[in-house]
């Protein structure tokens, strides 16, 4: 017996990284996942990893800021598993610069992915939740960021993005009480990911939606992050998806607008 059997969850971003950490945990707790990526072969990946330890899971590939992807993610869950409980919007990246050279596109693409993304997704979400009360409490779980909370130079996209999951959480908080629905937000501090795995090589790319984007901090930033840290070392996937899961807990039914800082104490 899991802790979260019988519930049916959708997880953005969760071929790879945190998501992909959240999904499993959820799913090793008995949740049914719809698990989410740009690209089919990670997300058919971790469905696999689920399936094969006796869990259940779909996929839902493509991205988070195409027209019709939200409605798309909700109608998954629910034709597939027939319902929807969890909520966890994740996905995303960084795509930094400082702001005299961030282009229009930079901003609008990191608050797309950051912050519209996930608005579209719980706009889509209402008239079932509404429409399906429950007598338990349904969760949802935005991720967001220190930088979100304190600022972070060269993210003034990012930072901006994370800042307003903040107030949607707070806010939906609200709307949604009436429902029995939790809503709380994760701000992550680091958290060692291919996103920030340290390189010396300046040219470290990934490619994600046709662009090639920087990814990885320098070796003296991850050594920088090693000193301040209490623990002396970033978070792993696996704690970060931690803090998730206990918001998705029976045992977190009565809390709700709050923003859980993940950084291992440096703040």
């Amino acid at each position: 017996m899991g802790t979260l059997d019988g519930k049916v969850a959708i997880v953005s971003g969760s071929g790879r990284g945190i998501g992909r950490e959240v999904a499993l945990k959820l799913a090793s707790e008995g949740a049914s996942v719809v698990i989410n990526d740009l690209d089919k072969e990670p997300a058919d990946e971790t469905v696999a990893d689920i399936t094969e330890a006796g869990g259940r899971a779909v996929a839902c590939v493509g991205s988070v800021t195409e027209e019709g992807f939200a409605e798309r993610f909700v109608a998954t869950a629910i034709d597939s598993y027939g319902g929807l409980d969890i909520i966890v919007n994740n996905a995303g990246y960084t795509w930094d610069t400082v702001i005299q050279k961030m282009t229009d596109e930079q901003w609008d693409a990191i608050l797309d992915v950051h912050l519209k993304a996930p608005f579209r997704i719980l706009r889509a979400a209402q008239p079932y939740i509404k429409a399906n009360p429950t007598p338990y409490h349904r969760k949802v779980v935005n991720v967001s960021s220190v930088s979100g909370q304190y600022g972070n130079p060269g993210q003034a996209n990012y930072s901006s993005a994370k800042a307003g999951v903040i107030g949607l959480t707070k806010t939906l908080a609200k709307e949604w009480g009436r429902y029995k629905v939790n809503v709380n937000a994760v701000a992550y501090g680091f958290i060692l990911t291919r996103m920030t795995e340290a390189t010396a090589a300046d040219e470290a790319t990934v490619e994600i939606e046709g662009r090639r984007i920087k990814v990885g901090v320098s070796p003296q930033i991850a050594e920088a992050v090693k000193r301040t840290n209490p623990f002396g070392r970033p978070g792993t996937p696996a704690e970060a998806a931690g803090a998730i899961y206990l918001l998705c807990t029976q045992e977190a039914d009565y809390i709700s607008a709050q923003v859980v800082t993940v950084d291992g104490g440096s703040r």
